[in-house]
């Protein structure tokens, strides 16, 4: 793993990964939520990198967690399969090849409640 990579995406804590489909679904949203706001800024920068504008990168950050939360991502991540960031990767870049397919740009929201993020931070965060 690249040093880089290292510094950017946060190691991941199995525990909570295996929470998000819990049978409570309080501890499940919690998991859910906590995962969400620990990963959004590692994909943004991922998508930076790879050439994309920042509002572009947002809006693909933000459909993408929203796809992974409608498809119950979370409940086939297995830590005997690999690492929790390259099925994550793996799963951003054909969402995003998918929606390149589609040729139409993901709208802010799509009509969902949006994640709090912090995009000016983030583009400060990237910058350095």
């Amino acid at each position: 793993m690249t040093a880089l990579r290292a510094q950017v995406f946060p190691s991941t804590h199995w525990s909570v990964v295996l929470a998000a489909h819990a049978n409570d679904p309080a501890r499940a949203r919690e998991a859910l939520e906590k995962l969400c706001s620990v990963y959004w800024y590692p994909l943004y920068a991922f998508l930076r990198r790879r050439g994309h504008q920042p509002a572009d990168a947002e809006d693909l950050v933000q459909g993408f967690i929203a796809h992974l939360l409608a498809r119950e991502f979370f409940r086939v991540a297995d830590p005997d399969k690999g690492r929790f960031r390259s099925y994550l990767l793996a799963s951003l870049n054909h969402f995003v090849a998918d929606a390149a397919e589609r040729s139409g740009r993901l709208k802010r929201g799509a009509g969902h409640p949006l994640l709090s993020l912090d995009a000016t931070l983030a583009e400060q965060r990237y910058a350095q």
